[in-house]
């Protein structure tokens, strides 16, 4: 399946990691998804209820990472995927999320973990 949606950059407040005060603290995450699907009848309809509602895709997004706190962004992004994949109609999805303030004492510019799941 060559047809995709891709959703980049959500930036959501959100209490996850392993240390106490960034579940008390929280930071800010940013999720990209990509969701692949056949989108021919969307096409040549011009109907949103034939593809996947990229608006309704960040709010879910959101409310997981806005959510209950997960020690690792591993397991945010599979919550993710596994949210999307309950569309039927998608053959696939990757879901990466960034967690650019992690706690590491170097210097860096991003910390991401990426899952995907297909069918």
């Amino acid at each position: 399946m060559r047809d995709r949606i891709t959703l980049t950059g959500l930036r959501v407040f959100g209490r996850h990691g392993v240390f106490d005060h960034e579940k008390r603290d929280g930071q800010e995450f940013v999720v990209d998804i990509t969701a692949w699907l056949d989108l021919t009848r969307a096409a040549a309809s011009d109907e949103l209820s034939e593809t996947l509602h990229y608006g309704e895709l960040a709010q879910l997004a959101a409310d997981i990472v806005g959510g209950e706190p997960c020690d690792l962004i591993e397991a945010v992004a599979g919550r993710i995927a596994d949210e999307v994949m309950r569309d039927e109609r998608l053959s696939a999805v990757e879901v990466t999320v960034h967690k650019p303030t992690a706690p590491i004492p170097l210097t860096f510019a991003d910390v991401a973990v990426t899952v995907a799941r297909q069918r």
